[in-house]
């Protein structure tokens, strides 16, 4: 069974794993874990026991949050776990008072596209030449919380 809880230090090496596993420009380990200590952050992750299957973080400021990072081990997709996670962490936010969660995603990532308007977020803009390794535009999008 899948549980969704705060990122603590102890899950850290394991998410810079599945960064290097899911995107070409992995954050490492240390940035990771400097999210800990940020104020303005907040990250959860899927546990299946002791192993991350996935997590998500954010970064907040006011009444806004962006969706920093969000992965699923490959072992663990098609499962439901980034629609837990993407709701834990609306959740999570809304009782901080957050009143707004927005994302980019590639303009050619059509699961995760379809995956974000099922819950709620719309495209509000284009970021150009956002992502490299492929060089690719962002949408960015965003949901009323």
């Amino acid at each position: 069974m899948i549980e969704i809880i705060n990122m603590t230090a102890a899950h850290v090496a394991q998410i810079a794993e599945i960064e290097k596993l899911c995107f070409s420009d992995p954050w490492s380990e240390n940035s990771v874990a400097s999210e800990l200590n940020n104020p303005l952050s907040l990250w959860l992750v899927a546990l299946d026991g002791a192993t991350v299957a996935g997590y998500v973080g954010s970064q907040s400021v006011l009444d806004g949050a962006d969706m920093m990072n969000i992965a699923v081990h490959p072992d663990y997709r098609r499962r439901g776990i980034a629609w837990e996670l993407v709701t834990g962490l609306a959740d999570a936010l809304a009782e901080k008072g957050v009143k707004s969660l927005a994302l980019e995603v590639r303009q050619s990532n059509a699961p995760a596209i379809a995956l974000y308007e099922q819950l709620g977020f719309q495209q509000v803009g284009l970021r150009p030449n956002y992502y490299r390794n492929p060089k690719e535009n962002a949408l960015i999008m965003r949901k009323e919380l």
